[in-house]
């Protein structure tokens, strides 16, 4: 656990869920009871099954839930100390969230450039905004080349680096990311995993990670929450989670009895959850 990490464990956390349920479409219970803490300067790994309610949870903090008929309906979502459940999504964007969508949502019809200085919409102060693009670019190089190409014509790598750039305009001092690598190459994705961590130590951008890939998830996170059918069963410092035995058997792929584990085996885990308690 980084130095950070160890001086904000007694802090209060930027960001901070209590008992959060989340219902889609006035019936489709999806957070039953979310609780979870990001303290300032922590790279946080949130993970978890398909279905868990990695991403509902993500888009409660942003304030992205109305646009799919979803809605917090009890629990509390604080930021610097302040509740932010009735603030609108643009707002939240000013106050120093932004979310980076899973599937890469750039703006297709708009280049590089543009994608950028739409980043900057919220912000009061414009002079900046030429000076954050070349900081852009000096994370993601190859972005450079390509800053007079529409995004709709840009790889899907290129593509994610255009969406993190875009939130990097914002200035946020909350960045939520959602699923970075999915469908990119593995030597791509460690490419944009490593970009990340520099964004958090240079910057010093606090970031909430959501991420199947567990094993890269956490390599670069201070500490980790585990989700399952809603709500969080297990968290930890990332040194401690990755010791844990049902944490390197189910997320992180090892196990101490050779072969792999059957479905009946994992159907087995899912009933008995061990770690609940």
């Amino acid at each position: 656990m980084s130095e950070i990490a160890a001086q904000t464990d007694k802090a209060q956390p930027i960001l901070a869920l209590n008992n959060v349920e989340v219902i889609y479409d006035d019936v489709i219970l999806v957070l039953k009871g979310m609780s979870m803490e990001v303290h300032e300067g922590q790279i946080v790994a949130l993970l978890g099954a398909n279905g868990a309610g990695k991403s509902t949870t993500l888009k409660a903090i942003s304030g992205l839930l109305k646009g799919e008929e979803g809605e917090v309906t009890d629990g509390s979502i604080s930021y610097m100390g302040q509740p932010i459940d009735g603030v609108d999504p643009e707002k939240r964007v000013s106050m120093g969230i932004f979310q980076v969508m899973e599937g890469r949502r750039v703006f297709d019809d708009l280049n590089v450039d543009e994608n950028l200085i739409a980043g900057a919409h919220t912000r009061k102060h414009r002079a900046d905004v030429k000076k954050d693009m070349q900081m852009v670019f000096d994370y993601f190089p190859r972005l450079t080349e390509r800053r007079h190409t529409l995004a709709g014509y840009l790889s899907g790598g290129e593509q994610q680096m255009l969406a993190i750039g875009r939130a990097l305009m914002a200035r946020p001092k909350l960045m939520l990311l959602d699923e970075p690598s999915l469908g990119l190459a593995p030597l791509l994705v460690k490419e944009i995993f490593g970009i990340i961590n520099r964004i958090n130590k240079e910057e010093g951008t606090t970031i909430l990670l959501v991420e199947q890939n567990a094993r890269l998830a956490l390599s670069i996170a201070d500490y980790g929450y585990i989700m399952e059918n809603g709500k969080i069963v297990m968290d930890d410092p990332v040194d401690k989670l990755k010791e844990n035995e049902d944490v390197k058997e189910f997320y992180l792929g090892l196990s101490k009895v050779g072969g792999k584990k059957s479905y009946r085996d994992v159907k087995h885990y899912r009933r008995r959850k061990r770690w609940i308690s």
